[in-house]
């Protein structure tokens, strides 16, 4: 438990763009169907390194999960594969649906283009936190 024994010190982050969303991608991290994640290249790294860990927030800002960066990738939108979607773990798991919702995402989110460059990221699920009163 050495590298989640003091998660309250973890960088912090929720999934999605809206309560609804982190919460709804959260449970498929719970479920382990969720293993990968991905951002606009434009927001930076946000401190991701291969081997860090981070907590994953629900929808009302609660920890709920300690997260550890095992692959960390900068790829073109258009050049994600059908593995990485499948990673993703939404939807029917296809490259075709991954395109669909997040080109629907990046568009709400600050511009889409089809060569827009993305933060790839694979990850583990170390540890479910219990929520707290």
């Amino acid at each position: 438990m050495s590298k989640t024994q003091d998660w309250q010190s973890l960088p912090r982050a929720p999934f999605g763009d809206s309560p609804e969303m982190s919460d709804q991608l959260l449970a498929l991290v719970m479920e382990g169907k969720k293993r990968a994640t991905c951002w606009s290249a434009a927001e930076g790294e946000k401190g991701t390194v291969v081997g860090s860990c981070w907590v994953a927030l629900d929808g009302k800002g609660r920890p709920r999960a300690v997260l550890e960066t095992i692959e960390l990738a900068q790829k073109q939108f258009d050049q994600v594969n059908a593995d990485f979607a499948a990673d993703e773990g939404e939807g029917d798991l296809s490259l075709a649906y991954w395109r669909d919702a997040h080109r629907d995402f990046f568009s709400r989110n600050g511009g889409f283009t089809p060569d827009m460059l993305l933060w790839c990221e694979r990850f583990e699920m170390i540890e479910v936190l219990p929520l707290s009163d």
